[in-house]
């Protein structure tokens, strides 16, 4: 059981973490209006190794990796050099509030893989708030549309990405210590980014090429890596101290967040379409996470009756 003097630092956590993470978006979208998507994507990789190495090295961590954690570690900096690059792509047009709104599907991809890939038993009630999650977000996706075009997507992939990764965060913390697997992700992704961004500047792609960025947009650059560490390490942490399921609807706070530096930042606001949208989402999502407490609580509880009983029990 988590002691109640633990999770009021991890609630603090969680929340520095939907206050920071926006300002990823923020840095991603100031870099992006002249630096290509795939350069931006790179630099949040190196300036997350750069910044997460000096932390193993004072921690002694270790630096090598057992096979399966490598593979573990690989796929999971391939998903989210994925969902980067597709969050990138999009804030570089759309309004940061309207992205993030189209990523928060991710609790209902996740569901759907569970369910469909994993095998894992999903009922129908969490089943339809998926669903119902899905329709909200095509509140967001439509009008997007309209105005960006195909680039509205994009934050599907991101969602997509980011499910993957949480599922291949949950099976490495088993092997890799959190901070290890910061630096492990920055170093992957910045190898996965570069022989793509060869590619892409080769075939002379305008998005996935390598180009130096010039003034303040180094700095763009280098603030993309830095909130992305911090943000996520507050996030790593306030899971350790706080149970997920204290922690998760403190998530959409974020929203709240990201809507707001996007209107101080770049002037945006979400429409009224979209704003019906996010209510949808946001209310599959809490009821998602309401059920997943009641099922959590049904399988505690013959586990609990079985331990009273064998404490009645007579002694033998």
């Amino acid at each position: 059981m988590t002691h109640p003097d633990r999770i009021l630092p991890g609630v603090a956590l969680m929340l520095g973490f939907c206050i920071i993470a926006p300002l990823i978006d923020v840095a991603s979208k100031l870099a992006a209006q002249q630096v290509p998507v795939g350069t931006v994507t790179l630099g949040r990789y190196l300036a997350q190794g750069v910044l997460m190495a000096p932390f193993v090295l004072a921690m002694g961590l270790p630096w090598r990796l057992s096979g399966r954690a490598l593979w573990l570690s690989l796929g999971r900096a391939a998903v989210s050099v994925l969902s980067t690059y597709c969050f990138i792509a999009a804030v570089q047009v759309m309004p940061i509030a309207d992205a993030l709104a189209i990523a928060f599907v991710e609790p209902f991809i996740i569901l759907f893989i569970g369910r469909f890939v994993m095998g894992e038993e999903v009922g129908p009630r969490r089943l339809s708030a998926s669903v119902v999650g899905f329709i909200g977000a095509l509140f967001v996706i439509q009008p997007s549309f309209t105005k960006f075009g195909a680039v509205a997507f994009f934050p599907l992939g991101t969602a997509f990405g980011f499910a993957l990764y949480i599922l291949l965060t949950r099976a490495l913390s088993r092997h890799v210590h959190p901070v290890a697997m910061q630096l492990h992700t920055a170093v992957l992704g910045a190898l996965i980014c570069l022989p793509m961004l060869a590619v892409g500047s080769a075939f002379g792609s305008q998005e996935v090429r390598l180009a130096a960025p010039e003034g303040i947009f180094w700095v763009y650059c280098a603030c993309v890596g830095l909130a992305s560490t911090i943000s996520h390490m507050s996030m790593s942490y306030a899971l350790k101290y706080a149970p997920s399921a204290t922690l998760a609807p403190l998530h959409y706070f974020e929203m709240i967040t990201a809507t707001l530096f996007g209107f101080l930042f770049f002037g945006d606001f979400p429409n009224a379409l979209t704003w019906v949208g996010v209510g949808i989402i946001t209310a599959s999502g809490l009821y998602l996470i309401h059920r997943e407490r009641v099922n959590a609580a049904a399988r505690r509880a013959p586990a609990a009756a079985t331990a009273s009983a064998a404490a009645e029990a007579p002694a033998r």
